[in-house]
C-alpha cells in the first residue's frame, strides 16, 4: 500500500482516557476559574498587580520564548523522537537571530535567520539520533553544550568589535514592529482603572493581550492552530504522528519512517530557534550570554504538561510564562502563596465532594494549610525563592497532572527500518 494509503490503512491511536484530553472548552472554563482566583486573591492579600495590563503584557514576553520551544517539542516527540536539546537550539537561535538582524538591519531577517540556526541544531540532533542511532538524551545533552560553545565562541569573534557590544553581547537590534490599536482599546484602561471586582481584572487581560503587541507575537500565536491543524488534520501529520506511535506498522504502509523523524525534528529546531530570536529581538532588543535560561527546558515541561498536544501547552506556557513575569516584575510571588494555598483547597473540595478520593482530598488540605501558614507568617518572599519559582512551578504541575498524560507510545525508542 502507498504512503498515501496510510489515512484509510492505519487506526487511530487509542484516545486517553477522558478528562486527561486538554481541548479548548476544558481550557476556557480552567482560565475563568483561575482568574476568579486570582481576583480573590488580590481582593485578599491587598495586591491588585497580580491580573494588571503590565503583568499580562509581560506575561506574553515571557510566555512566547516558552511556547515556541513547547511547540518545537510536540513536532520531535509526536515523531518518536525525544528533544532534550531543546535549549541548545533556542540558544543558536538567540545568536543567529540577533546576527542575522545586524546583518540585515531588519528583525524580521533575524528571526529568519535565527529560525536558521535552530533548525541546524534540530538537524544535527535527527542526524545523530535517526541515521546513526545515539541515545536521544545523551545527543540532546551534547547539542545544549554544543550550542552554549558555539554561541559563545561566535559572540567573541563577531560582537566583540561591534560598537556597544562585547564578548558577551551584541550592539542594539532593530526593533520588531507592534500591531497598532488606533486607540480602540483604550476603553479597557479605563474600566481597569475603576478596580471592579473581577471586571477590572477581565479588562486588564484584555488590555494587556491587545496593546503593545509585536508582530512576533502575532507569529507566534497563529503557530498553535497551524501546527494543530497540520499534525491533526492533514495526511502528512497523521503519518508524522504513526511514526511515534508505531513506526513499525507506518513502515509497512510505506510511509518513510527516517524522513518524517527529520523533517519533524528540524521543524522542532526551527521553532526553538524562533523561540531564541524572540529573546533577543522582542524581550531584550540585544543578544546576550545566558539568555534562554533554561526556557527550552521549561518548554519541555510545557508540552508535558500539555499532553502532547497544542491546546494544552498553550495553556502551559501561559502559566510558566505568568510565574516568570511575577518573579521579573520583583512583585506579586508572595501575594501568589496565598492564591496556590486557595486554589489547593478548592482542589481538595472537589477531590472530596465529586472524586470521593479522601485520602488524597486529606493530604491537599494539609499542604494548602501549612502554605497559607507560611504566607500568614511572612511579608516577602526570599530572592533567591523568587528566582526559583518559575522552576519550582514547573516540577509542581508536572507532579500533579503526571498521571493524566499520554506520551506518543514510541517515544523515545530507537527505530530501524525491518525492526520489531
Amino acid at each position: 500500500m502507498s504512503a498515501s494509503g496510510l489515512s484509510v490503512g492505519i487506526a487511530p491511536a487509542p484516545a486517553p482516557p477522558r478528562g486527561s484530553r486538554v481541548n479548548w472548552r476544558s481550557l476556557l472554563v480552567g482560565f475563568v476559574g483561575l482568574v476568579l482566583l486570582l481576583s480573590v486573591t488580590e481582593q485578599l492579600a491587598d495586591f491588585p498587580g497580580l491580573l494588571s495590563s503590565g503583568q499580562v503584557n509581560a506575561t506574553v514576553l515571557a510566555a512566547v520564548p516558552i511556547g515556541l520551544a513547547a511547540l518545537g517539542g510536540l513536532w520531535s516527540e509526536r515523531s518518536g523522537v525525544v528533544n532534550i536539546g531543546l535549549e541548545g537550539m533556542m540558544i543558536l537561535g538567540t545568536w543567529f537571530g540577533a546576527w542575522g538582524a545586524l546583518q540585515f538591519d531588519n528583525a524580521w531577517a533575524g528571526a529568519i535567520v535565527g529560525a536558521i540556526g535552530g533548525a541546524l541544531g534540530g538537524l544535527l540532533h535527527a542526524l545523530a539520533t535517526v541515521t546513526f542511532g545515539v541515545d536521544q538524551i545523551v545527543s540532546g545533552v551534547a547539542i545544549i553544550l554544543l550550542g552554549t560553545g558555539t554561541a559563545t565562541f561566535l559572540s567573541t569573534v563577531v560582537f566583540a568589535d561591534m560598537p556597544g557590544g562585547g564578548e558577551t553581547q551584541s550592539p542594539p537590534l532593530p526593533r520588531m514592529g507592534t500591531i497598532p490599536t488606533f486607540g480602540l482599546t483604550d476603553w479597557l484602561l479605563d474600566i481597569e482603572r475603576e478596580n471592579i471586582f473581577f471586571i477590572s481584572d477581565v479588562a486588564g487581560i484584555l488590555f494587556g493581550l491587545t496593546t503593545h503587541v509585536s508582530q512576533f507575537t502575532l507569529l507566534a500565536v497563529l503557530l498553535v492552530p497551524f501546527t494543530w491543524w497540520v499534525l491533526w488534520r492533514t495526511a502528512f501529520g497523521l503519518r508524522l504522528r504513526s511514526c511515534g506511535e508505531h513506526p513499525v506498522a507506518a513502515e509497512t504502509l510505506g510511509v518513510n519512517v527516517y524522513k518524517y523523524k527529520y523533517i519533524a525534528v528540524t521543524v522542532s529546531g526551527a521553532l526553538a530557534g524562533l523561540g531564541g530570536a524572540f529573546l533577543a529581538i522582542v524581550a531584550s532588543n540585544q543578544y546576550r550570554e545566558g539568555q534562554t535560561a533554561g526556557r527550552g527546558f521549561i518548554g519541555l515541561a510545557a508540552m508535558i504538561f500539555g499532553n502532547w498536544r497544542p491546546a494544552g501547552l498553550a495553556a502551559g506556557s501561559g502559566l510558566f510564562g505568568y510565574v516568570e513575569a511575577l518573579r521579573l516584575r520583583g512583585a506579586g510571588v508572595h501575594a501568589l502563596l496565598l492564591a496556590f494555598a486557595l486554589g489547593l483547597g478548592v482542589w481538595a473540595v472537589w477531590l472530596l465532594v465529586r472524586a470521593h478520593r479522601m485520602r488524597t482530598a486529606l493530604i491537599t488540605a494539609v499542604v494548602a494549610v501549612l502554605v497559607l501558614l507560611v504566607y500568614l507568617s511572612t511579608d516577602t518572599v526570599p530572592q533567591e525563592i523568587a528566582f526559583f519559582t518559575p522552576h519550582l512551578t514547573t516540577l509542581i504541575v508536572l507532579a500533579l497532572f503526571s498521571q493524566h498524560l499520554r506520551m506518543p507510545a514510541a517515544d523515545g525508542k530507537p527505530y530501524r527500518r525491518g525492526g520489531d
